[in-house]
């Protein structure tokens, strides 16, 4: 019946300990997700990140279909070449946000499909603990507001340094609520960090799944959804069949079960227990 699984990365296969899951999977999880998609079973990643910090997850275990990167505002697929959908935010917009952040001394990335961007004197700690996360170095400009003219930006990172931090950010960032899609999110490695997330209206996780979905030919009955946080629930709503693990949220856990009896479970392994290898035995995928 599950024709293809929607799968959040951190907190799901991605976890905090360092060399073990962290930056990447277990290699037991990396061949599970292999012998799901060699039974024709898609395994699409959905994640706030950008898809080349994911590309290992991507292909060691040869993942050939589409991708849901940087919170909805790309659907990819990086092993065949082919973008099925890029939110671009208008530049006059990016501007105006990226001056105001600088002006309020919030440290902030830009990115693009391929790469992302950080002002030259705001490299920091900072810089050093997302680049553990994303995997590559950012591009260093001299004024990121005035370069950032010349690129399409799909998502704006503005990086809070801790929960007190996050409600001025998020204060500064009311002005922009009718012209931008916000959230927040964060990592386990990261903490307290907060990483805001900025798309353009109309694009989102769950926008992301109904393209990604679209783009697979199926339906949301024959897809298995799977988070760690309630924001997560998002997509996994849409899915006929849901599930996550010991660590996920409380709320979600609550959400998930009304799905129904055989439509939902919640792995007792977390996921620095590989709780993922639990789902996929109870799904028989």
């Amino acid at each position: 019946m599950i024709k293809a699984i929607i799968l959040d990365v951190d907190g799901v296969i991605i976890g905090e300990k360092i060399g073990y899951n962290s930056p990447h999977p277990h290699p037991d999880v990396v061949a599970a997700l292999k012998k799901v998609r060699e039974k024709g079973i898609a395994v699409c990643l959905c994640t706030a990140k950008p898809h080349y910090s994911i590309s290992e997850e991507i292909n060691k275990p040869n993942l050939h279909n589409p991708h849901i990167a940087d919170a909805g505002a790309v659907i990819i697929d990086p092993i065949d070449k082919i973008i099925v959908e890029k939110h671009v935010l208008d530049k006059e917009l990016v501007k105006e946000i990226l001056q105001t952040l600088r002006e309020a001394g919030v440290y902030v990335e830009f990115y693009t499909v391929n790469d992302y961007f950080i002002q030259k004197d705001q490299a920091s700690e900072i810089t050093k603990k997302h680049t553990h996360i994303l995997q590559r170095k950012p591009a260093l400009l001299t004024d990121i507001v005035d370069e950032s003219g010349v690129y399409d930006t799909t998502k704006i990172m503005p990086i809070a340094t801790d929960n007190e931090d996050k409600k001025r950010v998020s204060e500064i960032l009311e002005q922009f609520t009718s012209k931008a899609s916000i959230s927040w999110g964060v990592h386990p490695v990261a903490l307290p960090l907060q990483f805001g997330i900025i798309t353009a209206l109309g694009s989102s996780k769950k926008e992301g799944a109904e393209a990604m979905v679209k783009s697979l030919g199926i339906s949301f009955d024959e897809v298995l959804g799977i988070g760690d946080s309630t924001s997560d629930w998002n997509f996994i709503q849409l899915c006929d069949y849901g599930a996550t693990l010991a660590n996920g949220a409380d709320e979600l856990k609550e959400l998930i079960k009304g799905k129904g009896e055989g439509k939902y479970f919640v792995s007792n392994g977390s996921v620095d227990e590989n709780g993922i290898l639990e789902i996929l035995n109870y799904f028989s995928i």
